[in-house]
């Protein structure tokens, strides 16, 4: 996309940025990014409202990516974190890469279920992994308290732990893994938005709670539905969010209340409608609007 298609919506704490990732990085200042979530296409052949997710080679690929890997190193403050996905296959490449600039803290598994068409003649895929970085492992932000879930052992099991003096039971809540299982947003649910590989809240709440306070600055490329920053708004951060696609762009003014409208366009949510049709032998609903 030129340049000269660039478009900013938005106020001092949430913007929105119509334009390439390549091109729009380099106009943020240098070390001013709290927190950076990434989610780039991952090669694989999605559609992406007529954009085909398919690089001319893997070389093709990873040398788009590590343009802007590079960037979002550049652009993050020495105390800032980085959580970057993308597909099984390319991750190492990701690790390699990135581990020679950054330290890396974790490599989380998100791992959900599927009621899909699953591989018969191989292991399907039922992850997709996250590399959680920092500059400076010494300082930056963790906010453990505020991300805890249940620990089985204590909060169910009761287990006595008699290393301590006197022996107690063990704590009923602890710091998450790095095993993530979250669903998969699917059209039924109410964050349903038109987008082909859509990120569940929760998991942007997880990450961001965990590596932003109140007011930071989050930012996300190839933002597609928006989510992050969203979430973001929900949680009293500041944000900007990068997308290529005017459909896309739509969605992010919609959800974070930029504007109501789009060239025209009214952007209120339509209300969705499902019906029981009989699909491959099964009752499925099926989302009309």
């Amino acid at each position: 996309m030129s340049s000269t298609l660039n478009k900013i919506f938005g106020n001092d704490k949430h913007k929105i940025i119509l334009g390439d990732v390549l091109e729009e990085l380099p106009k943020l200042e240098d070390e001013s990014i709290d927190l950076i979530f990434v989610d780039p296409p991952y090669n694989i052949g999605k559609n992406f409202n007529g954009y085909k997710d398919k690089w001319k080679s893997d070389d093709a690929y990873l040398s788009w990516c590590y343009k802007w890997l590079e960037l979002c190193i550049q652009k993050l403050k020495p105390s800032g974190s980085f959580y970057v996905m993308t597909s099984t296959q390319f991750m190492p490449f990701f690790d390699i890469y990135l581990r020679k600039k950054i330290n890396i803290l974790s490599r989380i598994a998100w791992y959900y279920d599927s009621s899909g068409v699953q591989a018969k003649k191989y292991f399907g895929s039922m992850y997709e992994p996250i590399l959680f970085c920092v500059k400076n492992k010494k300082n930056y932000t963790f906010n453990a308290k505020d991300i805890m879930v249940e620990a089985k052992t204590g909060a169910k099991r009761k287990l006595i732990d008699y290393r301590k003096s006197p022996p107690k039971i063990y704590n009923s809540k602890k710091v998450p893994g790095n095993v993530w299982e979250f669903p998969r947003v699917r059209y039924r649910m109410d964050e349903y938005e038109s987008h082909p590989t859509q990120k569940p809240e929760i998991l942007l709440e997880r990450i961001i709670k965990a590596s932003s306070n109140e007011n930071d600055l989050v930012l996300d490329l190839f933002s597609g539905t928006f989510t992050t920053s969203f979430v973001a708004k929900k949680l009293n951060r500041r944000s900007i969010g990068i997308e290529l696609q005017e459909d896309y762009i739509k969605i992010g003014l919609r959800r974070l209340g930029i504007q109501t409208e789009y060239n025209g366009e009214n952007l209120e949510r339509k209300p969705r409608t499902f019906e029981l049709r009989r699909l491959n032998g099964k009752n499925q609903l099926e989302l009309f609007s």
